[in-house]
């Protein structure tokens, strides 16, 4: 990724990074919203969520939201030289699998991202840097798309 893109990536990623939680919030909100049959996919010591509400108030949950947005801290810092992380995006690509993700779902968390980023951001969040956000994030999915590749 070109330094011009990367800068817009780590100067947006400032703003959301102030308030991790409430934005990760909004992005899984949105997500459900958009494809509800990924709720049963989250199940902590066995427990289904009535709704995603439940869901988004739960503490193990909260603490998925925590992690998912150091995710995409480390990408955003990471733009210019994310050959450094597919190691490790290609092992959360085997996590997701492993749980029963579909690769296929991974456009709809791409749509829900920016959709919080659009919130939270405002207008700041501009066309060239939701081009920007939408190059990483493919960057990032195809990387993790090799945990589906592996047998």
């Amino acid at each position: 990724m070109e330094r011009p893109e990367s800068e817009l990536i780590r100067q947006s990623w400032r703003t959301v990074s102030r308030s991790p939680l409430e934005h990760g919030t909004v992005l899984f909100s949105r997500l459900f919203t958009l494809e509800p049959s990924l709720l049963p996919l989250f199940q902590y010591n066995g427990r289904q969520f009535s709704s995603p509400e439940d869901c988004l108030s739960s503490p193990e949950f909260l603490d998925h939201i925590r992690k998912v947005m150091l995710v995409i801290e480390t990408a955003a810092t990471h733009a210019e030289d994310l050959s450094s992380l597919e190691e490790y995006l290609a092992g959360l690509g085997r996590k997701h699998r492993a749980v029963g993700v579909r690769l296929s779902s991974f456009s709809t968390v791409g749509e829900s991202l920016l959709y919080m980023l659009e919130r939270c951001l405002g207008p700041d969040f501009t066309p060239a840097t939701r081009d920007a956000w939408s190059q990483l994030y493919g960057a990032v999915v195809q990387a993790m798309s090799r945990g589906w590749d592996e047998e």
